[in-house]
């Protein structure tokens, strides 16, 4: 890759429990006196959540028609888009936002609560429970509703919103989906494929449906708060997260035509998928890591891991990351897990942590501290089912 191809990030909106913006993550996470967690234990008992912050939505969706017609995740990731825009110094320019590429990671919409209880209630003392079923998903799902489940509804608001109306894609596919949405956008820069990308993801945690999913896998967490690492040495356990993160990604030329300046630049990106048999996903993160960095200095290089919590994959995690020796950061604490979003705020806190040259604080007793210049950030993303990642992030 010529260094007029680089893939730099240049715009960077980000909202979660933490609140809203770069500095408002970077306060919280370096509090006097260490990192407090802000998590609801109550609203979903036994289940703890990390909530999304009170957001000022008229800022970013001007309009309360376009709020109303959106559901929770959608208004996040618009907001959170918007805020990106903003970052970038694009937030307006409709020649620019004309041909610019849209890559978005998102699950399924949210659901008609009411009818799933309905259903599920009446499911309890039927005779004939697949039939029944049918029936009733004939007769209570309107075709309204289904379409207000569409993944790709909310690039579709980011077009109305923010004007955004080049070529969009939708992934999905849990945490794969945000970490091929970045591999691809800046595989395309560096093929000379597209100059300026958004790209992002946002998913709301606080989703009676959401809970239910997962802990009919058993994945919930259902004790009272730990950090990643301590819960994982307990068993394991999801704590999901409410998050809201874009990229602006671009090309060095595009970046440095417009005068703009950037924040970091993504030296590398790989993704694989494994099917998780007892040291698969190592064998992955040893081939991803040999080929980003075939010879590795560990001076002015930390670790921003987003795993998961979930007890088996962030154990073989936590055991690869302790044999690299480097200062490791689980964001999982302090943001929850966002799923699909979970890569795109790795990214955005390792961006921002090695703009300012250094290492935000431990967020638990076993992190270690960090008193060396930052220079470049591994960023890595086990996926709870499948999917790994590795990505690279140095200054621009």
């Amino acid at each position: 890759m010529t260094a007029e191809r680089d893939a730099l990030i240049t715009g960077i909106g980000l909202v979660s429990c933490l609140g809203e913006g770069l500095d408002a993550h970077w306060s919280a996470l370096n509090a006097p006196g260490g990192f407090s967690p802000v998590v609801d234990a109550a609203r979903f008992a036994p289940y703890v959540v990390h909530p999304i912050a009170a957001l000022a939505f008229d800022q970013q969706i001007p309009k309360r028609g376009d709020q109303r017609q959106m559901e929770g995740w959608q208004r996040i990731g618009v907001h959170a888009a918007g805020l990106a825009l903003d970052s970038a110094g694009v937030k307006g320019n409709a020649a620019l936002l004309g041909r610019m590429d849209m890559i978005v990671a998102a699950g399924g919409g949210e659901r008609d609560y009411a009818a799933d209880e309905a259903i599920l209630s009446d499911l309890r003392g039927s005779n004939d429970p697949a039939g029944d079923l049918n029936a009733r998903l004939q007769s209570d799902l309107r075709p309204t509703l289904f379409l207000a489940q569409l993944s790709n509804l909310l690039a579709g608001n980011i077009s109305i919103v923010h004007g955004v109306v080049g070529s969009s894609r939708t992934f999905m596919g849990e945490e794969a989906a945000g970490t091929d949405a970045v591999r691809i956008a800046s595989a395309r820069i560096a093929a000379g494929q597209g100059d300026i990308f958004l790209v992002g993801g946002s998913y709301n945690a606080e989703r009676p449906d959401i809970l239910l999913l997962f802990e009919l896998g058993c994945q919930l967490w259902k004790r009272p708060f730990l950090p990643a690492w301590a819960r994982q040495r307990e068993g394991g356990g999801l704590i999901p997260g409410s998050v809201g993160c874009f990229l602006v990604i671009e090309s060095r030329a595009h970046a440095t035509a417009r005068g703009v300046a950037p924040i970091a630049r993504i030296a590398a990106v790989a993704t694989d998928r494994s099917r998780r048999r007892p040291g698969e996903a190592t064998r992955n993160a040893e081939r991803q890591l040999s080929a980003i960095l075939p010879s590795r200095s560990d001076a002015g290089t930390a670790v921003i891991s987003c795993a998961c919590g979930l007890h088996a994959v962030t154990t073989e995690e936590a055991a690869f990351l302790a044999g690299l020796g480097l200062p490791v950061r689980c964001i999982t604490t302090a943001l929850g897990h966002p799923v699909e979003a979970s890569f795109l705020a790795g990214l955005a806190l390792a961006a921002t942590a090695v703009r300012r040259g250094r290492l935000f604080a431990p967020l638990e007793a076993s992190e270690l501290a960090m008193d060396a210049p930052l220079d470049q950030a591994l960023v890595t993303s086990w996926g709870l089912w499948r999917g790994e990642a590795l990505a690279l992030v140095t200054k621009a």
